[in-house]
């Protein structure tokens, strides 16, 4: 009865939260049209003048939308001022990262109570005083937003490259710091995407981007040397990104032309810097393939034979696909997500049945033993593996109800050791928490997984409130693991749920071709009827089911939003991709050409009509919507400010509710939001106060 009670209060006041919204008036946008006419189709679009970040009309407008924003939420500030509050208790706020070895050196970050940026140290032993290489603290003074994108210390341990963005717009600068003085080097260059020492301890390879953001040349850069870089490559094809990294043996630059669907390789020794890079295979329609080097052999993962990858190997002397030979052959259900070689082994990350495992194969043995997990839905990620010659192989495990747990796997003693477990303070204690994998089904007929997790005290089937979240695109995997944050929604009785559906690539590569370019909407389909079924089997109900997502989960957000609006209490689009169609039709935009082969290209008559078929921001209507609150960025290289912003301003225009639209901009960030911990964290208790005052929490 107590829970009742509190759950009908709490509608009241998410009810007086309606009622604000209509009586504090919404900036109203100015609508200027702009036709345009596209396959014999004319499009207007009132909102366009948005995209100008230089108007002055533009800037005030999104101030006078936090504004409204702040002013709707301002009666539960005391809510969200606890569940900051609340989150922070859960963090140790003084804490040490596990060290990792590299060139005789165990290097490690540390974060300091109050201090927003992480340290970044290195010891000679583990019992010697630490040096600070760098304080990210003192590199974001006098800014609003400061992250550092590469990082790589040279082979004699004395000097680091690394790279910074101060805007959030994820454009790296190139820095290069004398380890022994402190002192910066005048060697800088802009616009650069990945940094590779080689062994003369004087020369990096970089790669840069240009205006459209696409990675597209290589350079090779002497310290000191006062000449223009000469370039190594130019990737000219617009459906590539270049990259490049040095192997994990220190023996080669590997130089990547990727697109969605086809890449090629080039090798340069990494002890010769000067020689011209060497193509491995001519690149061929659907045809991908990734090396890594061990001894005179070179480890390759290839989709030659299947779409889920083999593993084979060939000879550094020659390694053309009349030489390769199968060391992990195809198995159609198992997706190879990654390979790592060392000196005596190969490490094999998989994924089978929509989980992640390890598979270690001894080089010299020629046998194989696999790592398994423990909880039935649960996150695999690799660790900083920087050491050749070694027989341990690092690695983090988490779930939806173990935090982040870093181990180390002895691959002779096929043995794993737990070296730390992120410390959860506030008396969090896993057995009070459950988790699980269930299996809607899709309307034709696949079966999607669910991983859920809730209070172990509660009946998942009592029709409690629950937030269900998704990604589902580019072949990403949404791994369920930990979040500390979630806390405060789990303990309030929130039921949380992450849909797995197609174009992501939880269930293998299949996965992601059935839910892009032509296939797409399946993806808003699969995420409907995960909604629908965690309603039928009443863990929840219409009226208490949040939804969230972010960038092509935002574009999600919009589509099923559009397409059955009587479905969710509220919405929450985080930097979404909803003015789909506009974007692609502009390849001066970052991504915008790389990503034809994802989205397809409107230029193509096919394409533009099954695009606009879901488009988020084409296809508002005049219809009732839930409550929505949209985050997006000033500074976003991803996805352009104006996208949710130009949403929003046409939901206000149309939709036939008095339901809350908010549209909170943050002015001095990027795609992921703010840079600092605590700015970080408060944006997350704002969410959270108005997710949890959507389903009736107020306390």
């Amino acid at each position: 009865m107590k829970r009742t009670l509190s759950f009908l209060v709490g509608a009241l006041l998410s009810v007086s939260l309606l009622a604000r919204s209509t009586a504090l008036k919404p900036p109203v946008a100015k609508r200027i049209p702009t036709v345009s006419t596209i396959h014999g189709d004319k499009r207007v679009d009132d909102f366009a003048w948005m995209r100008n970040k230089a108007s002055t009309s533009v800037i005030e407008y999104l101030k006078a939308e936090n504004a409204y924003a702040d002013a709707l939420m301002a009666p539960y500030e005391a809510f969200r001022n606890a569940l900051y509050a609340e989150m922070l208790g859960r963090i140790k706020q003084t804490d040490m990262n596990v060290p990792y070895q590299k060139g005789g050196w165990f290097y490690n970050s540390r974060t300091v109570e109050g201090k927003q940026y992480p340290i970044y140290v290195r010891q000679k032993t583990l019992d010697s005083p630490e040096d600070v290489i760098l304080d990210v603290n003192k590199l974001a003074e006098g800014q609003k937003f400061m992250s550092i994108g590469n990082y790589e210390v040279s082979d004699d341990g004395n000097l680091l490259a690394y790279t910074t963005d101060n805007v959030g717009y994820r454009q790296y600068k190139l820095h290069v710091k004398d380890l022994r003085s402190g002192e910066l080097l005048p060697d800088t260059v802009e616009r650069v995407d990945a940094v590779m020492w080689t062994p003369d301890n004087k020369t990096l390879f970089y790669v840069v981007e240009n205006d459209a953001k696409r990675p597209y040349r290589l350079y090779r850069h002497t310290l000191g040397a006062g000449d223009a870089d000469p370039l190594v490559y130019e990737e000219k094809d617009e459906l590539y990104d270049l990259d490049a990294e040095r192997s994990r043996s220190g023996e080669w630059i590997f130089v990547n032309s990727d697109s969605k669907t086809t890449n090629e390789q080039q090798i340069i020794p990494a002890n010769d810097p000067l020689a011209e890079p060497r193509v491995v295979v001519r690149r061929k329609t659907d045809h991908k393939y990734y090396l890594d080097h061990s001894g005179d052999r070179f480890y390759i993962m290839t989709n030659d034979v299947g779409i889920n990858y083999r593993v084979v190997r060939a000879p550094v002397s020659d390694p053309q696909q009349k030489n390769w030979v199968e060391v992990v052959p195809y198995r159609k259900p198992v997706k190879i997500d990654a390979i790592d070689a060392f000196a005596g082994h190969l490490v094999v990350r998989e994924r089978e049945n929509g989980l992640s495992n390890i598979a270690v194969i001894n080089l010299n043995a020629g046998t194989t033993n696999r790592v398994t997990f423990p909880d039935p839905t649960y996150a695999l990620f690799g660790g900083p593996n920087r050491e050749f010659n070694t027989t341990n192989v690092r690695y983090v495990y988490q779930s939806m109800v173990t935090p982040s747990s870093v181990y180390d796997y002895d691959m002779n003693a096929k043995t794993s050791t737990l070296l730390k477990r992120t410390e959860v303070l506030g008396g969090f204690d896993p057995a009070k928490y459950k988790s699980e994998r269930i299996w809607a089904t899709a309307k034709d007929g696949v079966k999607v997984p669910i991983s859920i997790v809730y209070r172990a005290n509660i009946d998942p089937h009592g029709g409690h409130p629950l937030w269900l979240t998704a990604y589902g695109s580019y072949g990403s995997s949404s791994q369920a693991s930990f979040s500390s944050n979630r806390l405060a929604a789990l303990d309030r009785g929130v039921v949380y749920a992450l849909a797995h559906i197609r174009g992501g690539g939880e269930m293998g590569k299949e996965w992601h071709e059935q839910g892009r370019m032509m296939t797409k909407k399946n993806t808003f389909t699969d995420f409907i009827a995960a909604a629908e079924h965690l309603i039928r089997e009443k863990y929840t109900s219409k009226d208490k089911l949040v939804i969230s997502g972010g960038s092509a989960g935002g574009l999600l957000m919009g589509a099923v939003t559009n397409m059955r609006p009587d479905l969710f209490k509220a919405v929450v689009a985080y930097v979404p991709f909803v003015d789909v169609i506009n974007t692609m039709l502009d390849p001066t935009l970052p991504l915008t050409t790389q990503e034809f082969i994802e989205w397809g290209n409107p230029k193509d008559k096919a394409a533009y009509q099954y695009m606009k078929n879901y488009d988020p921001y084409s296809n508002v209507t005049k219809q009732r919507y839930p409550s929505m609150l949209v985050r997006t960025s000033l500074n976003d290289s991803q996805v352009g400010y104006w996208e949710g912003t130009k949403w929003v301003a046409k939901l206000r225009a149309n939709k036939a509710d008095q339901n809350p639209l908010l549209l909170k901009v943050n002015m001095g960030a990027g795609h992921g939001g703010s840079s600092g911990r605590y700015d970080k964290l408060r944006e997350d208790a704002w969410d959270y106060a108005f997710i949890l005052t959507q389903l009736g929490i107020t306390k």
